[in-house]
């Protein structure tokens, strides 16, 4: 009789997988810390307390479930320090003829186990609701590809918000209610304070240990580390934060990192909740009317459509996509990323934020610390490498093409049909961080001008010949032509300037990409 290994990955944390469904009783389960996955880009210290954490909790789960579980630790005297060399270590150890494992979610670790031979055996990754064959399938032939579309099929094919074949509310997407900014008297849910039991606190002064030079704090540490800790999370969102998610999802705060937003999608990336049961239970808010549509459908389609969406444009794509630079941008990141000493006060309190808590919301990412990156150049693999090793939720099958393809429009508009760019005018409608910076909004030139206004059209005049054809920046190009030339001309001096005063990493060029991670 086989006898198996079955390795489990920090994050395929669930007993649904069907690798584990299908083991039989002989199988040992192995989970495995290795240095080499926690620096291969210097990952915050939350992520990787997280992770490990979460890991070491999983694996007693496990072993009250009945499986023969092996758990190398990080300080472990024989531990190799490298995934696969561990599993093969261990599989030899305990006489196992085959390694199973499910199928991860990073291209590098795939090539690698792909190379390994025929004792490595793939499982498929069941907990999404489009396999990437299905994903494959849907794109095969089509022309066009959104991710609208690819969300309307994914509806109907689960039900979701459907009431008899049609979508629930009488429309798609309503995202036209979702854009209000912050009103003044709101008040935002404290989320769960979650216990640190002895695992947690040990895991801890091990990170602190062995990674504690990487960017990020551990005070206030706060994520679930368990699947009860999960649940709780997803209970307090649905009762306390998503009511009003969808109103102000693209709002930005000066003092509160959180607003109404869940912090569901690093338990969701792990494995501790299923998509499916945190769609459903929005959905069922929605039923007890205790949620609007709008904030139940924007919310859903964050989950069953962009994230289903994006993981299948990355195993469709890849690895050509993760060397995609369509705009030939080749700056390095620039040094305040690492430092938040900045005074543009909406980049500064983004990073301040990413720094103590291991997240940003997905605006704060996309319209300030991206949008910055993308005005200035920043080469696609530069910022790939930060937000994957900065924010607690990113692994790269969702965090690559988010910022390669949304927001550095590197994939020249195969992900979004538009640069994601914009003026200062922008963060000032959605934000209240302007009335705090020592920069006017309101200026375009001169030494109190606002950084964002001159770099945006900065950036639309060098990219003109890629973007001029596009037919959502032909108002915006007509702007820039209707305005006097000298005052086109103090505004790419402007916005040159601002450039050659900043310090950046060190160059990428062509070659380049992602997780060659250097910093200089």
């Amino acid at each position: 009789m086989s006898k198996p290994l079955i390795l489990i990955l920090g994050d395929q944390l669930s007993e649904a997988l069907d690798v584990l469904a299908s083991a039989p009783p002989n199988a040992v389960v192995a989970l495995c810390e290795v240095k080499a996955e926690g620096d291969y880009v210097p990952h915050h210290p939350q992520k990787i307390v997280l992770i490990l954490s979460a890991m070491r909790h999983f694996a007693d789960t496990l072993r009250d479930k009945g499986y023969q579980v092996h758990y190398s630790a990080l300080d472990d005297d024989d531990n190799r320090q490298d995934l696969l060399e561990e599993a093969e270590r261990l599989a030899d150890a305990y006489g196992c003829d085959e390694i199973r494992v499910t199928h991860p979610g990073e291209w590098r670790l795939l090539e690698r186990i792909q190379r390994r031979g025929t004792r490595w055996r793939l499982f498929e990754d069941s907990r999404f609701y489009c396999s990437i064959d299905d994903f494959g399938d849907w794109l095969e032939g089509r022309k066009r590809f959104r991710m609208e579309d690819f969300y309307r099929q994914m509806r109907q094919r689960t039900g979701l918000l459907m009431e008899d074949g049609e979508p629930a509310g009488g429309q798609w997407n309503f995202d036209h209610d979702n854009r209000r900014p912050l009103d003044s008297d709101l008040v935002f849910p404290t989320p769960p304070r979650h216990r640190q039991d002895e695992i947690t606190r040990d895991v801890t002064a091990l990170v602190e240990a062995h990674f504690g030079d990487h960017f990020g704090t551990l005070e206030g540490f706060n994520w679930a580390v368990t699947r009860r800790q999960a649940l709780t999370d997803l209970r307090h969102f649905i009762a306390q934060a998503l009511p009003d998610f969808g109103t102000y999802q693209d709002a930005i705060s000066d003092s509160e990192p959180l607003l109404f937003h869940s912090r569901l999608s690093a338990s969701m990336n792990i494995g501790l909740l299923s998509p499916r049961e945190v769609c459903e239970a929005a959905q069922t808010a929605w039923q007890q009317g205790r949620a609007p549509i709008n904030a139940v459908e924007g919310f859903v389609r964050q989950i069953l459509g962009w994230r289903e969406y994006v993981r299948g444009i990355y195993w469709q794509r890849m690895p050509d996509y993760k060397r995609e630079n369509r705009l030939d941008a080749r700056r390095g990141l620039p040094d305040f990323y690492w430092t938040a000493e900045t005074d543009l006060r909406c980049v500064r309190r983004a990073l301040e934020m990413t720094r103590d808590n291991a997240h940003a919301h997905h605006i704060q990412r996309l319209m300030v610390t991206g949008n910055f990156a993308l005005l200035c150049g920043v080469a696609p693999a530069a910022l790939c490498d930060w937000y994957l090793a900065v924010y607690v939720d990113a692994f790269e099958w969702v965090e690559l093409p988010n910022t390669l393809g949304m927001t550095l429009y590197a994939d020249g508009g195969y992900l979004g049909s538009k640069p994601y760019c914009a003026s200062g005018k922008y963060i000032d409608r959605m934000s209240d961080h302007c009335r705090h910076c020592r920069y006017d909004v309101k200026q375009v030139t001169g030494e109190h001008a606002c950084p964002f206004n001159s770099l945006y059209w900065h950036f639309l005049d060098r990219h003109r010949e890629q973007l001029r054809g596009n037919h959502r920046m032909k108002l915006i190009y007509g702007s820039w032509d209707r305005m006097q030339e000298d005052k086109r001309t103090a505004i790419l001096d402007q916005a040159g300037k601002f450039i050659d005063s900043l310090t950046f990493e060190a160059a990428y060029g062509k070659g380049d990409h992602a997780n060659g991670y250097r910093r200089r």
